[in-house]
């Protein structure tokens, strides 16, 4: 897949799916490259360069509003919003660590495209509950706009959420806008040193039941502990992040320090340190470099420790957990199979959602990626692809086979 196409905007981009379709052609959607390697490997023609899309149209701080073509780095509208004191609330990861690519290069329609989501998840949503307005053009050579530029808005069918997360099967998004929100003044990290993974699972559920606010809670064992900071080495570290002005966070330390004080020992990061730490968990930079393979997988926060002991008992297993212990991030030696009929049995019997996000495009292409369809479901992911693609022109197979 050597042909490029590199539309100038988004006329061009409607010009360049109609020669498609025409011409019988499929068309793979490239930003940076920053994604590249994450599903089901590329089986289309032609690449459509969506690059030179870039640049913020509307930014209304007062409004919480911005909008930007489909091409404009994260790392372009994150400077933009920390100028003003606000931020994307939903805390998109950046995938050169654990990929092995040049960092700062994610855009925000490929951000947009795999619904992408930090730490801070559990209290602010995924990607998808921060965007109003799409415009787009759907494999049929059509643009259409779906949602608006106002935090209220109603447009029948929520078509920006339909959009998200469908890693570019159903159309060619070419300007989003989303929802921003004010950054906080500052942060503090509460740690508990030394638990395992169980008593982590019961700290974490703990303060996030509690008043304190929490907005991030993650564990990581001693194993990997000091490759997020070389200060932690040496015992598992539970990560509890507090936000906000500077008397609140004070204050929501202290209740957490009293509520945990029979956890383990404590320690306070301060707001240097907290985000470094939690940017590092965002990017999953204990799992960055070597060959293993790695897999994300979401289950019920209490479930996530069982199911990668269990794991863990069959393999090695390195591993550590966020979103209170819903999402644990796995790493498995590498195989033919990357692990995966051992991760979706035991995840059968915990229940959730397996991705594999680093593998051999090989392997990639081998296993499902994805976590498999129940045929119900299934059915409505081709009728859905159907509406919005008939042909298969974009991205054809990079989610599941024939779709």
């Amino acid at each position: 897949m050597t042909d490029i196409l590199k539309p100038r905007d988004a006329a061009d981009v409607e010009e360049a799916v109609r020669w498609a379709l025409g011409a019988g052609k499929t068309l793979a959607l490239h930003g940076h490259g920053s994604k590249a390697a994450l599903g089901r490997p590329a089986q289309s023609d032609l690449t459509l360069d969506l690059s030179a899309l870039a640049g913020v149209t509307l930014y209304e701080p007062e409004e919480l509003v911005l909008s930007a073509r489909a091409g404009t780095p994260i790392a372009d509208i994150a400077a933009l919003l920390a100028s003003r004191g606000q931020e994307l609330a939903f805390e998109p990861l950046d995938h050169a660590a654990l990929l092995g690519g040049e960092a700062g290069r994610g855009t925000l329609a490929g951000t947009v495209a795999v619904n992408a989501a930090g730490p801070r998840r559990i209290k602010a949503g995924a990607a998808r509950d921060h965007v109003l307005g799409v415009n787009a053009v759907s494999g049929r050579g059509e643009t259409f706009k779906t949602g608006g530029r106002v935090v209220k808005n109603v447009t029948g069918y929520d078509l920006c959420k339909v959009l998200s997360g469908s890693w570019g099967t159903l159309a060619v998004m070419t300007e989003i806008t989303v929802k921003v929100l004010p950054r906080a003044e500052t942060e503090d990290t509460l740690l508990v040193r030394g638990e395992d993974e169980a008593a982590a699972a019961g700290t974490m559920a703990k303060a996030m039941g509690s008043s304190c606010e929490v907005s991030g809670a993650a564990h990581v064992p001693a194993a990997l502990a000091g490759r997020i900071d070389p200060a932690l080495a040496g015992r598992a570290v539970t990560a509890l992040r507090l936000e906000g002005v500077a008397p609140s966070v004070a204050h929501r330390r202290e209740l957490l320090e009293t509520l945990l004080r029979d956890r383990g020992p404590l320690e306070r990061l301060g707001e240097g340190r907290s985000r470094a730490l939690w940017t590092a968990l965002r990017d999953v930079a204990p799992l960055a470099g070597g060959d293993r393979v790695v897999w994300r997988l979401s289950t019920a926060p209490m479930h996530g420790h069982r199911m990668a002991a269990a794991i863990a008992a069959e393999t090695d297993a390195e591993r550590f957990y966020d979103w209170a212990g819903g999402l644990l991030w796995l790493a498995l030696p590498p195989g033919d199979d990357a692990g995966a009929a051992l991760v979706r049995r035991h995840l059968a019997a915990f229940g959730g959602h397996a991705t594999l996000v680093r593998a051999p495009a090989a392997v990639r292409a081998a296993v499902d990626v994805f976590e498999p369809q129940p045929e119900p479901v299934a059915a409505l992911t081709r009728r859905l692809k159907d509406g919005f693609d008939p042909q298969r022109v974009l991205e054809p197979g990079r989610m599941y086979a024939g779709v």
